[in-house]
């Protein structure tokens, strides 16, 4: 983490969405918001997780027990506000919700990404997950997806 960011982490709420909302697209510089609908946090807010820096979201990580793969965790979303970046902050998320996954009798941690994000493929290689694709046809015809897979 760099000197100037002490995040906090907490479990999501469902009211959490709209800060979340608010920024996700700016984030990315880019329209993403359609993959993250209000229905993730309705649902699975419970295991997802929130970073605040100074009471102002600096990060967040969308993620859940698999309900039809009892061994298996999967992280559908990971945001960190661009000023966070490089601090370490994703891989705090992604090591709490290690944690979680364990606490719900999980073993294994699943995600997906774009073959397009590249920093996303560097990152989960850097944080130990296997590295499968680009998988054709992952999302339907033409949507081809890199799959994440780390035992925990």
């Amino acid at each position: 983490m760099t000197p100037t960011l002490r995040p906090t982490l907490r479990q999501a709420a469902p009211g959490d969405y709209d800060a979340i909302a608010a920024v996700v697209d700016g984030w990315w510089g880019r329209p993403i918001l359609p993959a993250l609908p209000r229905v993730f946090l309705d649902h699975f807010h419970r295991t997802s997780l929130i970073a605040e820096d100074a009471g102002a979201l600096a990060g967040f990580l969308v993620g859940f027990p698999s309900p039809s793969q009892p061994d298996e965790a999967y992280i559908h979303f990971v945001g960190v506000a661009p000023g966070a970046r490089k601090s370490g902050l994703a891989r705090v998320l992604y090591e709490r919700f290690f944690g979680v996954a364990r606490e719900h009798g999980r073993h294994v941690v699943r995600a997906i990404t774009s073959p397009v994000n590249t920093g996303s493929v560097a990152f989960h290689r850097r944080m130990g997950f296997d590295v499968t694709g680009p998988v054709t046809g992952y999302n339907g015809p033409g949507k081809d997806a890199i799959t994440f897979s780390r035992t925990i």
